[in-house]
């Protein structure tokens, strides 16, 4: 390489140069449930516009009404159709059925993975592995003309609920495929007080990031607590 070459070469992007997010209509799979209503909670009360799906566009919007913010409520087929990105926090044993019936209806969208495939029996959560790797690959493999990413595993229901909380400190880990989708992700995640969005690979390293729920669960019950995570040195 000649010197001319080393000084055109482009300066490396920095890794926290995020875009703007702040005008997307983000969209919630399974918003009247803990999890996933408790992330359209605290991206509206950021300044997201946030429509929450369900199966029963009357239970969405009863929920929309309790969660204020302009939060609105509709079927999961037209939250998706209306939403720039859409966040799916449906059961996992739903999961693949819900996401193939809306295949069409979420073609062209940004889609984030944020379910768990866990199991419970008398010693607690232990984690399942789907025949596709992760719930993220599933929904990879479902929606083929959709941009899945993977985040938002980690976060405690009962601290996105809380209205008396103001931020929750705790590190958003993130994958995907494109660079792209994964920082308008990281980019969404930091919109909430307390959070960072990181890096953390690509779909194929998914299924230890949902796992480890698992783990949080048995924190959680020994020390009666919410616990996240927090990377250090980033």
């Amino acid at each position: 390489m000649t010197s001319t070459d080393s000084a055109q070469k482009a300066p490396a992007k920095d890794p926290w140069d995020l875009p703007d997010v702040s005008g997307y209509v983000v969209g919630v799979l399974g918003g009247t449930g803990p999890q996933g209503k408790g992330l359209a909670y605290r991206l509206a009360r950021a300044g997201q516009k946030v429509i929450i799906g369900s199966r029963s566009a009357d239970r969405a919007r009863s929920a929309a009404d309790e969660l204020g913010h302009g939060v609105e409520g509709a079927d999961n087929a037209e939250a998706a159709r209306r939403s720039d990105i859409v966040i799916v926090a449906v059961p996992w044993d739903g999961h693949g059925d819900t996401l193939k019936s809306l295949a069409a209806d979420l073609a062209g969208k940004l889609v984030v993975d944020c379910v768990n495939p866990l199991g419970f029996d008398k010693k607690g959560a232990y984690a399942l592995k789907p025949e596709e790797g992760s719930a993220a690959e599933q929904a990879a493999a479902l929606l083929p003309d959709s941009r899945v990413a993977a985040a938002f595993h980690h976060l405690s229901a009962v601290l996105l609920q809380d209205p008396e909380i103001e931020q929750i400190d705790t590190d958003v880990m993130v994958l995907g495929e494109e660079r792209a989708d994964v920082e308008i992700v990281q980019a969404l995640a930091g919109r909430i007080p307390g959070m960072r969005g990181i890096f953390a690979g690509r779909l194929r390293n998914a299924h230890q990031v949902e796992s480890l729920v698992a783990n949080l669960i048995s924190v959680n019950r020994r020390y009666k607590a919410h616990a996240g995570l927090r990377l250090t040195d980033v």
